[in-house]
């Protein structure tokens, strides 16, 4: 388990995270509109794959295990494909707010997945403070309006799925490859597949896109698709994965703050209350004991295999 001082830093680093991810969804948001959910969703990968290509080059990085190579391809299909493109194609028809309410179940997600990968056992504590944030973000979810299902809402449910698998996959690679490396080998797997698609996808036309949509196209790839993930699966390789993943519930009142900040959606005192409940469970779930499985120290030969 942890001592103190390694769960501190890397709560801190969970929280720089999820400050980053929370503006995904609204920069996806202004950007959709002028470049289309593949260049948005696919394109912010192969804009990422060049940069952390000439990082891995650089630092000499030494390639991946065949073992590790294998949950590799788990973290790119969750947090490099199937989020990226579900999340774009969604946000053609959903405001972030709705996006945001429902990505707020990633943490459960998430703490689910490493119970049965990661060896994690949280207690009755953590799990009920967790239902508690999901019941909270239901709510909302319900006070909006939001109860009937369409298609839209399948692909966010389905992204949440995907990426609390990928989460608890790379939280727990990150303790052994590292927090960066394991984003930029994801990313580096899954980024030339998507040159062609991509290519195919751009038009003279999206050249005329404003400022803002190349803004946030490129927050999309360097920071969302890379620089967030660092922060976010070191976090977790140092606080424990359903630890830090409790920090995630912040994350939906963030991004409803950043959409009313950069696209003028409207925030209630309702929003504010649900948020002050989340936030209450997050402290609490912290707090709760999480029991670890004892991880045996892998041998360099195998490492190197």
């Amino acid at each position: 388990m942890p001592d103190k001082r390694k769960e501190k830093i890397g709560l801190l680093l969970g929280v720089v995270g999820v400050i980053c991810f929370s503006l995904t969804l609204p920069a996806t948001s202004i950007a959709v509109p002028y470049f289309g959910t593949t260049i948005v969703g696919l394109g912010r990968a192969v804009i990422a794959g060049i940069i952390v290509a000439i990082v891995l080059l650089v630092r000499k990085e030494r390639l991946p295990s065949v073992r590790q190579f294998k949950s590799l391809m788990i973290v790119s299909f969750g947090a490099v494909l199937g989020f990226p493109l579900l999340t774009s194609w969604a946000m053609t028809s959903l405001p972030v707010s709705h996006g945001a309410v429902e990505l707020a179940l990633l943490p459960l997600a998430t703490a689910g997945f490493a119970i049965f990968r990661a060896g994690e056992r949280p207690s009755l504590k953590f799990w009920l403070s967790s239902v508690i944030g999901a019941i909270a973000v239901i709510i909302y979810a319900s006070y909006l309006g939001l109860g009937q299902l369409h298609m839209a809402d399948l692909a966010l449910l389905a992204a949440v799925l995907i990426l609390g698998l990928s989460y608890a996959e790379g939280g727990q690679l990150s303790k052994e490859l590292g927090s960066w490396q394991v984003i930029a080998w994801a990313i580096l797997i899954a980024g030339p597949f998507f040159i062609i698609p991509v290519f195919l996808s751009f038009t003279a036309d999206m050249l005329q896109a404003p400022a803002t949509a190349w803004l946030s196209l490129f927050y999309l790839a360097v920071v969302s698709q890379f620089l967030a993930y660092v922060a976010w699966y070191g976090g977790m390789a140092m606080g424990g994965i359903a630890r830090v993943s409790q920090i995630q519930y912040v994350q939906p009142f963030l991004m409803i703050l950043f959409a009313t900040l950069f696209l003028n959606e409207s925030i209630t005192s309702f929003t504010v209350v649900v948020a002050m409940i989340v936030v209450l469970s997050v402290i609490v779930g912290k707090n709760t004991t999480v029991k670890q499985k004892e991880s045996k120290p892998v041998p360099s030969k195998a490492i190197n295999e």
